[in-house]
């Protein structure tokens, strides 16, 4: 099962090698990580996505919430949390299929952000079920490059992951 774990960190030299490593040691594979700094400057935020069951990922969070550099930590169930990906797709593109290509683009939402006489170059947002759809539906025309950044998410509504580093510092654990 698919599992989006939101890490909040320091936002200071060595924090990603020092997560990443984490996860090598303890035998988990991520299969996405996204990293940006966040409002609060001396933050930034993680989203990795891992495969596994309950008690895995239980596992990953509190070996997470042991490194000094590491806020806080949440699981976001898909339900509660709003996801999105983005991807860049190089594709063919002669006289005979840039108009099919285009209003495939259209369908997908997805906006042409370079173009030449024999490509365009997409960004597409959203779920991974919508990138990996887009991309079936261009690998007919010659998909020649691709690159997707990792998943990033956040938690619906009001609440924050800024909730949970509160109660890690009623905890003596880290001060924002």
């Amino acid at each position: 099962m698919k599992y989006v774990l939101s890490v909040l960190v320091k936002n200071e030299p060595g924090v990603l090698v020092r997560v990443a490593s984490m996860f090598g040691r303890r035998n988990f594979n991520i299969d996405s990580l996204a990293v940006g700094v966040t409002q609060h400057p001396d933050y930034s935020r993680m989203t990795v996505v891992v495969h596994g069951d309950e008690s895995i990922v239980e596992q990953m969070i509190k070996q997470l919430e042991k490194l000094i550099e590491v806020v806080a930590v949440e699981q976001l169930p898909h339900r509660s949390s709003v996801q999105r990906g983005m991807a860049l797709l190089k594709v063919k593109a002669d006289r005979d299929t840039r108009i099919e290509i285009l209003k495939m683009a259209e369908i997908f939402r997805a906006k042409v952000v370079d173009t030449s006489q024999d490509a365009f170059v997409f960004e597409v947002t959203g779920s991974d079920e919508k990138i990996d759809g887009f991309i079936e539906q261009l690998e007919v025309y010659g998909i020649l490059e691709t690159i997707r950044t990792g998943l990033i998410s956040l938690e619906r509504g009001s609440h924050t992951i800024y909730e949970k580093q509160k109660e890690n510092d009623e905890n003596g654990k880290n001060v924002l």
